[in-house]
């Protein structure tokens, strides 16, 4: 295991890309202006009780699955590929938080922004759309008439903790995975509001 704990970093470069190393980040660690290169799988990798503030976050073969709850994120700037993973303050948590990042160079997946203000991070633009405020919304959103089979991915908004304040999809892996074509989901998100696009 490579741990990085209980310092603070200024203008370093951490590459993360032994397949056979585990590494941990934290408890105590803050990384400021850093180039944090991550190249293996969540399940290689573990944050914890981490501050990021005004790094570079280059995701290298794609992040699937993986929490950044406990990590306070302060104007980061990510790129790369990042499917499934949650950012921001959980209801029960006290560690951990996202502000003023930007995400118009990454690709998002499903991707879930809570307890955080969402006015304050960039999103992808098109063909990614960032749904704001998801959960509260939820019944609002899911009696509306869905292409395909996007439905199903909307109805599951209501399982997301309430304080849930965006998430964001990539629509050709949508299109794909349920039935739809890209135009038909654009079309139906432009006539929502509370939709980026």
């Amino acid at each position: 295991m490579i741990q990085f704990r209980d310092t603070e970093l200024e203008n370093q470069r951490l590459e993360l890309t032994s397949k056979i190393e585990h590494y941990y980040l934290g408890h105590h660690l803050t990384l400021r202006n850093c180039t944090l290169v991550i190249g293996v799988p969540a399940n290689a990798l573990t944050i914890a009780r981490t501050r990021l503030i005004d790094c570079t976050i280059e995701v290298k073969k794609g992040l699937k699955h993986f929490s950044w709850e406990g990590v306070s994120l302060r104007g980061c700037r990510f790129t790369g590929v990042l499917t499934g993973c949650d950012f921001g303050r959980w209801p029960d948590s006290e560690d951990g938080g996202i502000e003023d990042c930007d995400f118009t160079s990454a690709q998002l997946e499903g991707c879930r922004f809570v307890g955080c203000d969402a006015s304050t991070l960039r999103f992808p633009s098109w063909p990614c759309f960032t749904v704001l405020d998801p959960a509260r919304r939820s019944r609002e959103l899911a009696v509306l008439p869905w292409p395909g089979q996007l439905g199903v991915v909307v109805s599951t908004f209501s399982k997301y903790p309430p304080s849930t304040a965006a998430v964001t999809f990539s629509a050709p892996k949508l299109a794909k995975e349920f039935g739809t074509t890209e135009d038909a989901i654009r079309a139906a998100l432009e006539q929502l509001d509370g939709v980026k696009l």
